[in-house]
């Protein structure tokens, strides 16, 4: 999903304006070395144990009523939003790594919610370019604290509407595409990628990518619109299909919201060292608990994840202790580690209000 780009301030944070810090990163590649491995039975106990108790608790939901029915809403959502978010460690995944996982993943989730794999893959890549991060050519990228105060809110907002975006985008628009070229193209370029920044224009895959997109696409068109059809003919209750529509709706509020705070966004459009990106990029430790609700599946380590964007999600915690010990204490590695989400969010609101 995507929000319009308001004016703002031709602002720069200083603090991203920084040098290469090569004995940080030096240092952290060094003590993570036998730590790049994917545990593929890790992979699958989390995401197939996350995937059932996010569908159960949708079963549940549907069919209960009062707190139950609350209660269960509750677990499909933070459920379903862990298990989706292994969309990012496929994005990352090399070949092979975890055998048939890409597969599984989007039979599970991709195509019952609407988000296949092909939308984030080769998008994501793009933001970890260094010479793309947090320039106009980045597509999950948007120099939020500079914009307007609302820009926060309505970033969040946006996201309420973004089950029904996904229902127009693969029931209704992907089938027309097919006989209306130009709805072809736009769709696309502007409608196939899960990025945010509504300057990004998405080329068309090639080669064996082509192929897994087409598949995917064709698979959740298909679903999209057996969907609908089931709704209008009455043999899913709207009652039903209403409580899944919030489900999936809280699912991708809650990931904008990890979103907002997942970096600093401070940064107006230049070219960032590796250790720029990394300051304006957020890392929640431990002790705090509650980041691994709002941010699992390692993405609580975001400002690692740039540093070392090869290391699996599981293995980032013990990341993130040994570059600790090994890196001085005035080194910019502890910058980026912040208590909570309350407080990045104030600072991104406040940040906001800059002139």
């Amino acid at each position: 999903m995507t929000i319009q780009s308001p004016n703002h301030a031709a602002t720069f944070a200083p603090q991203l304006r920084v040098a290469e810090d090569t004995a940080m990163i030096r240092a952290a590649a060094q003590v993570t070395r036998d730590l790049a491995a994917a545990r593929p039975a890790i992979y699958w106990a989390d995401f197939l144990g996350s995937a059932l108790l996010g569908y159960t608790g949708l079963a549940l939901a549907m069919t209960a009523s009062g707190w139950l029915a609350v209660l269960a809403g509750v677990v499909a959502v933070l459920a379903l939003y862990r298990a989706g978010l292994f969309t990012h460690e496929i994005a990352h995944l090399r070949p092979g790594a975890v055998p048939g996982f890409r597969t599984a993943w989007n039979f599970i989730i991709g195509v019952p919610l609407l988000v296949p794999s092909f939308m984030y893959e080769n998008v994501h890549s793009i933001h970890h370019t260094r010479i793309r991060y947090g320039t106009a050519e980045d597509p999950e990228y948007l120099p939020l604290a500079l914009m307007k105060p609302w820009t926060v809110p309505m970033f969040a907002i946006v996201a309420v509407l973004a089950p029904i975006a996904l229902l127009l985008r693969f029931g209704i628009l992907a089938p027309l595409s097919l006989v209306i070229p130009p709805l072809r193209r736009m769709l696309v370029a502007r409608y196939s990628s899960l990025s945010i920044n509504p300057e990004f224009r998405r080329r068309a895959p090639e080669g064996a990518f082509a192929r897994h997109w087409a598949i995917w696409e064709t698979a959740a068109s298909l679903w999209a619109m057996t969907l609908l059809a089931l709704v209008v003919t009455g043999v899913v209750p709207l009652r039903e299909f209403a409580i899944a529509l919030a489900v999936v709706s809280a699912v991708t509020v809650l990931n904008q919201v990890r979103t907002l705070v997942a970096h600093l966004w401070e940064n107006d459009g230049e070219q960032l060292t590796v250790t720029g990106q990394y300051l304006d990029s957020v890392n929640v430790p431990p002790p705090g608990l509650l980041p691994a609700l709002w941010a699992p599946v390692g993405l609580r380590y975001h400002a690692l994840h740039h540093l070392l964007p090869g290391v699996p999600y599981h293995a980032l915690g013990e990341a993130h202790r040994r570059i600790q010990a090994a890196v001085p204490a005035d080194s910019p590695y502890h910058v980026a580690s912040y208590p909570g989400l309350t407080g990045l969010v104030v600072r991104l609101v406040r940040g906001g209000r800059r002139p």
